[in-house]
């Protein structure tokens, strides 16, 4: 069946700004500007502030959800059911991993390239079947084994692209291993979180825009609040900053003050989330979870072609073999093999097991992309 228009522009929209919210954060790193007092110039490396920011707009996704509210009870027959009760501080244990495994991220971004950061997050659907075996009691399918195996094997082969070519000069090797691992360890958050959504929020029926903007709130106003400790803590050659600490938030404005690009970086970076998780969640809504995955490979592509267009990284043919072994890790694990099967005779997945659209669309973010969904 034929797409509508408002479905090819909920999947462009979907497309563009979960792209953008990736390369406006690169972006945001790659300037260098002078500091406060009249400090040299240097990079912008402010990952926990770019955290905040991310954070405020998951937040603004609570102000669409209290709009489309009001909208639906003008209507003669309103078609949002009505909320059911529940306890806001259930949202804080999802809310601190998220703050934690999208600060890590933003911290590895530093380290790494952008096509690397976006494909690395793969690695979220190894440690979320594995806890979902562990904590939900979950039965995986034989294919979704074999999605992760595969899985497994692109990561090794996108890390030894990034060890063995010359992707980003600004890097040393060093540098990019530790983002990579930074990566991958800040995806076993992601896991804890979606396995925590799904034991503790779903059952409350939670509109997704809402739980989005709940978790952005507490993610907001705790790191917001952290930030002001960080201003003391020293952090040695990890920072770039004059003073050396873990996040000089004056330092960033002062570089934004004296270098507006920054501000139009990072405005594109906060905005660009709210849009994706808007996007995201009524792809599934009107179209199918299966499509959102598919669009989520899709700006990984995009991200790695703008990458190169612009000069930030340099071709390596490994990468497109991890990407590819990636996407096909991907593709088993949420059952877009079945289609092909289809015609042949096989035996039915058991009962309980993690091959129902709705589980894993409840795992693999049926309600919302974490930095940057994605971030």
């Amino acid at each position: 069946m034929a797409w509508s228009r408002y479905q090819l522009f909920l999947a462009g929209l979907m497309l563009l700004t979960g792209s953008i919210n990736t390369l406006s954060a690169k972006w945001a790193d790659n300037f260098t500007a002078g500091g406060c007092s009249g400090s040299a110039e240097h990079s912008f490396q402010h990952p926990f502030l770019q955290a905040v920011g991310m954070f405020l707009g998951e937040f603004s996704c609570l102000a669409a959800f209290y709009i489309l509210l009001c909208r639906d009870r003008q209507r003669a027959e309103p078609s949002l059911a009505p909320a059911q009760p529940f306890n806001p501080l259930l949202f804080l244990p999802p809310a601190l991993c998220d703050m934690t495994g999208t600060s890590i991220m933003y911290v590895a971004l530093n380290m790494t390239s952008a096509s690397s950061f976006q494909m690395l997050r793969g690695a979220v659907i190894i440690f979320t079947g594995l806890l979902s075996v562990a904590f939900l009691g979950r039965k995986l399918v034989p294919s979704q084994w074999l999605g992760i195996l595969v899985t497994m094997a692109g990561l090794v082969v996108v890390g030894l692209a990034d060890m063995l070519g010359t992707r980003d000069e600004t890097h040393k090797l060093s540098e990019v291993i530790t983002g990579d691992l930074l990566i991958i360890m800040a995806q076993v958050i992601v896991a804890i979180q979606m396995v925590l959504e799904e034991k503790f929020i779903y059952k409350h029926d939670v509109h997704p825009l809402r739980a989005v903007g709940t978790e952005g709130f507490f993610g907001f106003v705790i790191l917001s609040l952290l930030l002001i400790p960080m201003y003391y803590i020293p952090a040695g050659s990890f920072s770039s900053g004059p003073r050396r600490v873990l996040e000089d938030t004056l330092d960033a404005f002062c570089q934004i003050g004296r270098q507006p690009l920054i501000a139009l970086a990072l405005a594109g970076n906060i905005s660009s989330i709210a849009f994706f998780n808007f996007a995201g969640i009524s792809v599934t809504k009107e179209i199918s979870a299966t499509t959102r995955m598919v669009l989520d490979s899709l700006r990984t592509v995009v991200i790695w072609a703008v990458s190169l267009a612009v000069g930030w990284e340099t071709f390596h043919g490994l990468e497109i073999l991890g990407f590819l072994v990636l996407l096909t890790g991907a593709a088993l694990y949420n059952g877009l093999h079945q289609p092909l099967l289809a015609r042949l005779p096989r035996r039915q997945p058991p009962a309980g097991a993690l091959g129902s659209e709705a589980e894993r669309e409840n795992l693999l973010g049926g309600g919302r992309a974490p930095i940057n969904a994605d971030s």
